[in-house]
């Protein structure tokens, strides 16, 4: 079996030129053509745009697609992602996917210690309540020069606040800013870190039964960036890929 190209691992296939030069949907068209497993993540409702191809490659069991919500909060969402559709937008297009018989996930990233990350559970809920068969987080990186960047977002947005979330990411990376290690760079270390993916496996495990999902669905995260696993029994590809980086491992269970 061919191993999936991944579109959005590095930039969002659905950007606004996308509307004009169509690179993703002629992409696409040749997978289609030759039978090769996609996935894709996205944070754009511009996804729904090819859901013909995607409900083709669905049906031959080559597609999956992930719509990453960082907040359900509208007043967040414009301060974080002001150029992204609205969480209602994105749980929007999961609905027409899923009912499109197209496997969608959910990926809650990045999730930020004292900003966004209280509304783990709810984004997976609200998911699951979406058509959501799979879920994953990034606890939020800073590589390079994108820790400047992000401390002078922070100080200009929540002056209040941005002293708490800086120390509560250091807390989670060793002391560090970032801490780049293959295996914990998704996920982070320590109380808070283990916390955080903890309340995701209980939020997962929670969404799995009490979502409206085939019994033949998973909750599934990826553990390692060079493995897409194929979920029990539907044999859908699992796409946790994300600009952040990949789900950190977690627990599979099964709903139904």
């Amino acid at each position: 079996m061919a191993k999936p190209v991944a579109l959005g691992a590095n930039t969002d296939p659905y950007q606004p030129v996308e509307r004009t030069l169509m690179i993703t949907r002629q992409v696409l068209e040749v997978l289609e053509r030759f039978g090769h497993p996609v996935t894709i993540v996205t944070k754009s409702a511009g996804v729904l745009r090819d859901l013909d191809i995607l409900q083709r490659m669905a049906a031959r069991n080559l597609v999956h697609v992930c719509l990453s919500i960082t907040t359900l909060d509208a007043n967040l969402a414009r301060r974080m992602e002001p150029r992204a559709a609205s969480p209602l937008r994105r749980l929007q297009a999961m609905r027409v996917l899923a009912a499109a018989g197209v496997p969608v996930g959910v990926l809650a990233a990045p999730m930020i210690p004292g900003l966004n990350d209280a509304e783990l559970e709810r984004i997976l809920s609200e998911s699951a309540k979406a058509g959501a068969t799979r879920a994953g987080y990034v606890l939020l990186r800073l590589p390079l020069e994108i820790r400047q960047l992000f401390e002078e977002w922070a100080e200009a947005h929540f002056p209040d606040r941005a002293a708490r979330i800086l120390a509560l990411v250091r807390e989670t990376r060793g002391g560090k800013a970032y801490d780049s290690r293959f295996g914990v760079r998704q996920t982070g270390t320590g109380a808070y870190a283990d916390m955080l993916a903890r309340r995701f496996q209980l939020a997962a495990a929670s969404s799995a039964s009490a979502g409206p999902m085939p019994a033949a669905s998973r909750w599934i995260a990826a553990s390692s960036p060079r493995r897409l696993r194929r979920a029990p029994r539907r044999g859908s590809w699992s796409c946790c890929r994300s600009r952040a980086g990949l789900c950190p491992k977690a627990a599979f269970p099964r709903s139904g």
